[in-house]
């Protein structure tokens, strides 16, 4: 069965660092964060909102105008046709960009080898990550994925959108200081975008004094590249 894909961006500038892309987002995802941006992307419908054939026949009018394909959702890794659209990407000549929670460590290990770039969202602390996901135990895996990224050398960026309402600016420092320890160096904050958010308390509250910048400063410090986004 062909990957399900929910929706499609033909062309951006922002999803994959210093390439042209198209986005193909994937259907699925077993968490329900409340500051998701693509809520009708968590269910797995029966069929394909948009027929992967459709895909593969716009991308082959975009050879040459554009560098690579990124696969986001949802969660890619949840679909098990991720390995072969991902081969038929790059038998066009498209470099292959991934969005991953890590949540499937067992299918991102399947897929690197075909990934040339990853951009990997990292919750919070190990104890914070079901209050976000709102599922039991959904920790599980996601440290393994990312020493797997870490190990595989394919270029990537560990990310983390936050929220003072589910991020403390102490748990934040925590979790960069954990991953510098677990060898990341490229991080970014991403602050909450209440753009489709379901979840009217978090889009209630206000984010622009957060984190401060003393904070960021001190993040910022552990990492060789790092990036604060406020939109």
């Amino acid at each position: 069965m062909p990957i399900k894909v929910g929706g499609l961006t033909p062309f951006t500038a922002t999803d994959y660092p210093g390439k042209l892309a198209a986005v193909v987002f994937v259907q699925g995802c077993p968490w329900a964060c409340g500051y998701c941006h693509n809520p009708h992307l968590q269910a797995r419908t029966e069929g394909s909102p948009v027929p992967w054939a459709q895909v593969l026949a716009l991308l082959e009018r975009r050879v040459g105008l554009i560098d690579a394909v990124v696969f986001s959702g949802g969660e890619p890794t949840m679909d098990p046709a991720l390995e072969d659209a991902m081969r038929q990407v790059r038998a066009l000549g498209f470099c292959v960009g991934l969005h991953t929670a890590g949540m499937y460590p067992r299918r991102l290990q399947e897929v690197l080898p075909l990934v040339d770039w990853v951009g990997m969202d990292i919750k919070a602390t190990h104890p914070r990550y079901d209050a976000i996901t709102c599922v039991r135990d959904s920790a599980r895996g996601v440290w393994e994925s990312a020493e797997q990224v870490l190990a595989s050398g394919v270029a990537h960026e560990f990310r983390t959108t936050v929220h003072p309402a589910l991020q403390s600016e102490p748990d934040l420092l925590e979790l960069a200081q954990n991953l510098r320890t677990l060898g990341v160096r490229n991080y970014a904050l991403q602050v909450f975008r209440g753009t489709g958010c379901m979840d009217p308390n978090l889009a209630a509250v206000a984010t622009a004094a957060y984190p401060r910048a003393d904070l960021v400063e001190r993040v910022s410090a552990l990492f060789e590249t790092f990036t604060l986004r406020r939109e």
